[in-house]
């Protein structure tokens, strides 16, 4: 059997076990750790960013929403009042043609009246001749 005395080499190896991993921890390990450890901080951040983002996307969509609704109802009222005022509008307009249109059947049966009681006054002074030819034809001599 073989036993194994230890001796001043295994105190070096040891001695030279801690170094080196001290060296590596210093070297290598460390900063990768201290890299992940922003990394994982740096998501963390954007994680927390892309959140905050959902929520005021929703509030921002809801405000949108209300928005919208509140104009439509907002023009829906608008629309009212000047489909109101435009009947209105078309009532007085209509009242004045119909105004108008009466004065003028007025003004034109007035007319017609003055008219028919001229050509009904020259016909009457026209009768008596237009009778005495008529009689002069018939009779074959002058009246």
């Amino acid at each position: 059997m073989i036993t194994i005395i230890p001796d001043g080499s295994t105190i070096i190896q040891l001695v030279n076990f801690l170094v080196l991993l001290w060296i590596l921890n210093q070297i290598f390990f460390r900063p990768i750790r201290q890299v992940l450890i922003q990394r994982k901080e740096k998501i963390d951040g954007l994680k927390g960013g892309v959140k905050k983002l959902a929520e005021d996307e929703i509030e921002k969509g809801n405000a949108f929403e209300n928005g919208l609704k509140e104009a439509r109802s907002k023009g829906l009222k608008e629309k009212e009042t000047f489909i109101d005022q435009a009947s209105a509008e078309e009532k007085e307009i209509i009242g004045k043609i119909n105004k108008e249109a009466q004065a003028k059947l007025v003004e034109i049966k007035k007319q017609v009246a003055e008219e028919t009681e001229k050509a009904r006054v020259q016909l009457e002074k026209e009768i008596e001749n237009y009778a005495r030819n008529i009689g002069e034809k018939i009779l074959g001599r002058a009246c």
